[in-house]
């Protein structure tokens, strides 16, 4: 008799997307007249930049000769991208991070999910609230936490994150282990200071924690002051680990790659306390479950470092923070408390009710589509999440369809 992993059932009845998706669709079919405007999950959608593009032909030639034909490629990602990543998102910034370092995957959904399986079933986890539903569910899968409660999972340390905190968690109260941040923040569009990022890694090394950053809106940040990374930090390389992602910065959301950093530094410790270089245990991970990502795409993500690919690609961004700037002024200026929207492509709305009833009222009143924050955890409860993720005239037609609804 083949038996399950019991753990999958503590899970709730459906990833919070997979929901919204279900609720969209049932609102079409009974309104197959009606355009959708979709601001909801964060997918990306002007076309790739053109340097990547053109980056993308050359490869799939490449591939089409047999002198220049490519099998398979080092699963940790070709020297070339991992060069340039090094160069341009760290060393130009200060931050002291290697090549041999950095892994090519594809996505950091799949990277934060993952990295999990390195560490002790009996660890305790913290996690934000509201909190990116994939850091909790894989933890949920490996058996680290209890039954589903009152809005949260027994077992694990939610760190809330609230208008009073300014959407930064505070310090855990309890001894943790295992630290997911994510700045700018998915779902509040929060940011978080150096000063503020180095007192969590200065915790993690009293503690000998370990913080999980996810900085796959990093591209978003246009104030100087604001780190875009967590090596940025004294001390953080023998305590973290990064994560970020091509999606949101260059639109792959559909052409898929990543890369999470390991430094050589970062350890953890084996039940004797022994310690443990966790880039040695990611590299054997990462070796023996990925083939890594092929060969055009990863031409196509070095194209990104080129000067035009530089140039493009913050178009591209600065064109969907535009958006949530006017979403954020949109909704200010009916009354309603906001969060992020000028260093993130998200703006977190507080619309003072139930968020799945805020969601079914702007989705049934203005055919617009948020994500309710309630998705995201307990402090999420009142709130929808808004993405700049859309055309100017798409989110403009939004705003109007919206404020008619709410009058």
């Amino acid at each position: 008799m083949i038996r399950i992993n019991e753990h999958f059932l503590k899970l709730q009845a459906s990833y919070l997307f997979a929901n919204i998706a279900k609720r969209v669709e049932e609102y079409q079919v009974r309104h197959p007249e009606k355009e959708m405007i979709r601001l909801g999950i964060g997918d990306v959608t002007h076309a790739l930049p053109p340097a990547c593009i053109a980056a993308l032909h050359q490869a799939v030639d490449e591939m089409a000769r047999e002198d220049a034909f490519r099998g398979y490629g080092p699963e940790q990602g070709y020297a070339f991208l991992r060069e340039a990543i090094a160069r341009h998102d760290f060393q130009s910034r200060g931050a002291d991070v290697d090549a041999d370092e950095i892994f090519v995957s594809d996505g950091a959904k799949c990277d934060t999910g993952n990295i999990q399986e390195l560490f002790a079933t009996d660890i305790r986890v913290a996690v934000p609230d509201p909190v990116y539903p994939v850091y909790v569910d894989t933890n949920v899968m490996a058996g680290r936490t209890g039954l589903y409660q009152d809005g949260g999972y027994e077992g694990l340390v939610y760190l809330a994150c609230t208008e009073a905190n300014g959407y930064i968690p505070q310090l855990p109260a309890e001894p943790v282990d295992l630290i997911y941040l994510c700045f700018p923040n998915n779902p509040t569009g929060a940011t978080i200071t150096r000063e503020q990022l180095q007192t969590w890694v200065d915790y993690a090394r009293a503690h000998k924690a370990l913080i999980l950053y996810d900085a796959a809106y990093e591209a978003f940040i246009r104030d100087d002051r604001l780190p875009r990374s967590i090596y940025e930090v004294a001390g953080a390389r023998e305590v973290a680990i990064e994560f970020r992602s091509f999606s949101k910065t260059a639109g792959f959301t559909g052409t898929r790659c990543a890369y999470t950093v390991v430094p050589k530094a970062c350890t953890a410790y084996g039940h004797d306390g022994r310690p443990v270089a966790v880039r040695d245990l990611w590299n054997r991970r990462h070796a023996t479950k990925f083939n890594g990502v092929s060969y055009p795409v990863q031409r196509a993500a070095e194209a990104v470092y080129s000067p035009e690919g530089q140039a493009q690609v913050k178009q591209l961004a600065d064109g969907y923070l535009k958006n949530a700037a006017f979403v954020r002024r949109a909704f200010s200026a009916m009354g309603f408390d906001c969060v992020g929207g000028d260093n993130s492509p998200y703006v977190w709305i507080n619309g003072r009710r139930d968020s799945w009833a805020f969601f079914d009222l702007l989705l049934d009143k203005a055919g617009v589509v948020c994500t309710p924050g309630a998705g995201f955890g307990r402090c999420g409860q009142t709130y929808i999440r808004i993405s700049g993720f859309n055309s100017f005239a798409n989110v403009q037609k939004a705003m109007t369809r919206i404020q008619a609804a709410l009058q």
